[in-house]
């Protein structure tokens, strides 16, 4: 759940109190200045900040934009108020209350865990409508369900008056004595912020945030991201119910107008203007929101004056005016938006910046690198002049595939293809440009599905698979066009592997810190992914597969873009990785030098089709293989020789 306790449990906890204790300081400092009036507004902010941060549990670690979670507010400071007011007042209010509500009443602590039981029942079934419409970040599906949602609560509360008092008397009442403490708002502050910065730093946090990044990667490297974001909704509700709860509470009230769009527009404000990636965001844009509200209020009443200026008199009467408020908040967001739209802060967190002056005064040891071993369960290649033993890894499951069929509309991109990598092996696929390369790894990595065919990793068949429970099972890939979680450091990318592969992949698997050391990443391990130079980003990229402790790699031209120094290079560092976690290999590379000199076998596909399977030296001579490539007839030519050939054909890939 949490690889380093200092890291992931002490300073987040540590900076959340910091920042309880400095929000609530400005807060009272501020109150001290202003009155009763001050008192109200200072007592509201601290709510606010409540729900905003609920809502960041959500919004910030899974990327979908949601305007439900204040839909989820009404339904459960609803239910408070119907739980904690007197048998009394309900007979004013609601007495053909439905369920018997009218005769119950419990304390109010009772009543905010009843209204968070009936949010979090909601929430389950919003959430499982998330999951059929295949919620990704960025994805319009999901963000109309939760406006659905917020739309659907303010019209039961106000068309069913007999639970919810109606439109217009709605549930006024005191319950018990009033919230004459600031005590369980402070506390539930606290509690929120914790909450979400220990949620962030778990692994289903993690998790959340690689799917934010990039969808099709995490679930190649056995994320579900549905079940994360059922998660972190779930949370989200329970924090943003127990504001709402005191959001009535405080109030007194609650009318179907409270939790609608005006509220669910300031908080999501509130939440980009910060930065909705960071928890220390969320309260920074409460804090400044509040501030530029209440002084668009105060520039914006009547009689008010600056150095003498009445600002509600020409020419400056048509800015400052009633609902500047309203002006205020609009310009913010769309502000933001347009030109800073990851918030003040980005995802910046105070606990972070603390463990990172802590980390610089106590340097790590550079680990221990990777056991200096032969390539164990790799055959050296074919036209090596050493070739070291095979030895099979534990399973010894061989990959295979067959008969695939894949047609893009009228096109047929695979054509009965198939192909078979022994644990023991690293297979090379190799074809001209639209041969079907890709398509064929998405296929068995289940990112296409096919018209037609099997495949299998050893007597499991995986044709029915999704694409996480395919690398769950020990097929990892990379990718193309590089796929790496941006926003997250290098250790974060290879630890979010090793993290998957300790729930699913049993046995012992090498450190992440091990493994950016093998892959010569150390030195930039707390750098950004998407702060890294191309040859560092592929490193990367392999390490983390690695870190899974596949099967098998399947690598997508691990070396495009490459020179060819870079390319050798990669050479030694697939072939140690892979026998590191002793997995097999399937790369697709155009570079015909640098399949030939990492591969014991090699497929070619032409058209969708195999046309020629065999090792490197044999592939090269092959006639079919030098049509493919040279667009000449398989028997044109051969007066050259192999040799002169082989050479062409690696020219031309």
């Amino acid at each position: 759940m949490f690889p380093r306790f200092g890291r992931d449990v002490g300073f987040p906890v540590a900076g959340c109190a910091a920042l309880c204790a400095v929000f609530v300081a400005g807060g009272l400092l501020y109150e001290s200045f202003g009155g009763r009036a001050a008192e109200r507004l200072v007592t509201v902010m601290l709510i606010d900040a409540i729900i905003v941060v609920g809502i960041q549990i959500y919004v910030g670690n899974t990327g979908v934009l949601s305007f439900g979670h204040i839909g989820f507010g009404a339904v459960a400071g609803y239910a408070f108020a119907v739980f904690a007011i007197s048998p009394e007042a309900k007979l004013t209010r609601i007495p053909d209350a439905p369920f018997g509500l009218e005769g119950i009443v419990v304390h109010p602590a009772l009543a905010v865990g009843a209204a968070v039981a009936v949010a979090a029942a909601v929430a389950t079934v919003v959430g499982i409508g998330l999951a059929r419409s295949g919620a990704e970040s960025g994805a319009v599906a999901a963000t109309v369900i939760t406006l659905a949602l917020l739309f659907v609560s303010h019209e039961v509360a106000r068309n069913w008056p007999d639970l919810t008092g109606g439109e217009r008397a709605g549930l006024t009442f005191k319950v018990g004595a009033a919230l004459d403490s600031r005590l369980p708002i402070y506390c539930c502050l606290l509690g929120a912020l914790i909450l979400a910065r220990l949620f962030s730093q778990s692994r289903s946090g993690k998790l959340a945030a690689a799917a934010r990044e990039d969808h099709l990667a995490a679930r190649a490297m056995g994320v579900n991201p549905l079940v994360q974001q059922t998660a972190a909704l779930l949370i989200s509700v329970v924090v943003v119910s127990v504001g709402s709860s005191l959001r009535v509470y405080e109030n007194g009230s609650i009318l179907p107008g409270d939790f609608f769009f005006n509220y669910t527009l300031l908080t999501l404000a509130m939440l980009i203007v910060g930065g909705r990636n960071s928890v220390t965001g969320a309260l920074v844009g409460v804090a400044v929101m509040t501030v530029g509200r209440e002084a668009a209020r105060r520039l914006g009443q009547d009689g008010f004056e600056v150095f003498g200026l009445s600002l509600d008199a020409g020419p400056l009467d048509w800015i400052f005016r009633e609902n500047l408020q309203t002006v205020f908040l609009g310009l913010a967001m769309l502000g933001f938006m347009i030109f800073r739209s990851e918030g003040l802060v980005g995802d910046w967190e105070l606990d972070g910046w603390l463990w990172r002056r802590w980390q610089s005064r106590r340097p790590e040891a550079r680990p221990v690198p990777l056991a200096e071993v032969a390539p164990v369960g790799l055959h050296a290649p074919a036209s090596s002049a050493q070739a070291s033993p095979a030895q099979a890894s534990p399973d010894g499951a061989a990959l295979e595939a067959g008969d695939i069929v894949v047609d893009f509309g009228g096109f047929r991109a695979l054509d009965g293809a198939g192909l078979r990598v022994a644990s023991d092996e690293v297979v090379g696929l190799i074809g001209p440009n639209g041969a079907g390369k890709t398509t064929l790894v998405n296929v068995i990595t289940g990112v296409v599905q096919p018209a037609h065919g099997w495949f299998r990793l050893g007597e499991r068949d995986l044709a029915a698979a999704s694409s996480h429970e395919i690398a769950r099972a020990g097929l990892l890939r990379t990718f193309q066009n590089l796929r790496l979680f941006a926003a997250l450091t290098v250790r974060q990318n290879v630890e979010l592997a090793g993290r998957v592969a300790a729930r699913h992949r049993p046995g012992d698997h090498p450190s992440a810190d091990a493994l950016i050391a093998e892959a010569g990443l150390w030195e930039v391990r707390d750098r950004r992914a998407r702060e890294l130079d191309y040859g560092r980003a592929r490193r990367l990229e392999l390490a983390r597969a690695a870190a899974m402790a596949p099967a098998y790699l399947l690598l997508d031209e691990p070396t495009s873009g490459m020179s060819d120094a870079e390319s050798a290079e990669m050479i030694g560092r697939i072939r140690h990785m892979a026998a590191a976690v002793g997995a097999g290999v399937l790369v697709i590379d155009h570079d015909l030098n640098f399949i030939t000199g990492i591969s014991d076998r090699i497929y070619v596909l032409d058209q969708g089709r195999v046309i020629s399977v065999g090792t490197p030296d044999e592939v090269q001579a092959d006639p079919a293989v030098r049509a493919a490539y040279l667009g000449a007839e398989s028997d044109a030519g051969m007066s050259d020789g192999a040799t002169s050939t082989g050479e062409a054909v690696s020219g031309s890939a």
